[in-house]
């Protein structure tokens, strides 16, 4: 009993520190910066060279995506729960992915420079808006789909009920009807709705949406060695990112063979 009360705690633990992340995220890609609570942000003064800064700034990005991505991988997984129990490990994987944005905060450079800047207030309410409904359709996209399995709260709470753990079936709620991905719909809201564009911010949006790509065909590639031809006609039906592109291009398509 006490093994199972200390992997549910250690669950607990690494929930509480994604949350805190979570909330300190808002604040430093938005540029809010609040004194003692979100001292550093994106858009910061610059303190270094711009070359050293761009490489630190690189780096950091990198250590996230390879941390990111690497352990989501099944075969991964299956090597690291030989040295943990299974039940804590997609709890170790929220901890180790909140490690790796807490170092981001910490050690970003901002690089300054300005791409755009937008003045007229109901343009920049518009583009606060957006921001705002990226971060409620990120949170929204978790709970569709299970937000404490994701977060590995479901795991340790059956073990320590001495309860087996049982795979989420596949489903399509809502939002998933529209588009494959609509938690990745939210980040990139998250990540370009800004009313000031600087080179730090400009970086940062598309080193994230470049990973954002890539982890969708790694991602779809091990759904698929899942859930096989469930998820392939899935993939066939609803489109990737943008609602109704599909039915769109499928529309085209049909009007093409139709010309003589």
């Amino acid at each position: 009993m006490f093994k199972r009360s200390t992997i549910f705690l250690y669950g607990l633990l690494s929930y509480a520190v994604f949350f805190a992340t979570f909330l300190y995220a808002i604040g430093f890609i938005g540029n809010i910066q609040i004194p003692d609570v979100v001292p550093r942000t994106l858009d910061g003064v610059p303190t270094r060279a711009f070359l050293p800064s761009l490489l630190i700034d690189l780096g950091l990005l990198a250590l996230f995506a390879l941390q990111h991505s690497v352990m989501a991988r099944p075969a991964f997984k299956s090597w690291f729960t030989r040295l943990i129990p299974e039940s804590a490990e997609r709890s170790t994987y929220v901890l180790a992915s909140s490690f790796a944005l807490i170092a981001l905060f910490y050690a970003w450079q901002p690089l300054g420079g300005m791409v755009w800047q937008v003045q007229d207030g109901v343009a920049r309410g518009a583009i606060w808006g957006a921001y705002a409904f990226g971060w409620l359709l990120v949170l929204a996209a978790t709970f569709l789909i299970n937000h404490f399995d994701l977060f590995g709260l479901r795991q340790v709470w059956l073990q320590l009920l001495g309860r087996p753990y049982t795979n989420l079936p596949f489903g399509t709620p809502a939002l998933y009807k529209l588009v494959r991905h609509p938690l990745y719909v939210g980040w990139l809201f998250v990540f370009w709705s800004t009313p000031v564009m600087t080179l730090s911010h400009l970086l940062f949006a598309v080193m994230t949406t470049g990973y954002i790509l890539v982890a969708i065909q790694f991602e779809e590639r091990d759904l698929i060695a899942h859930f096989g031809d469930q998820y392939r006609d899935y993939k066939a039906r609803v489109p990737m990112l943008i609602p109704g592109r599909k039915r769109a291009t499928d529309r085209r398509r049909e009007v093409l063979r139709a010309r003589p």
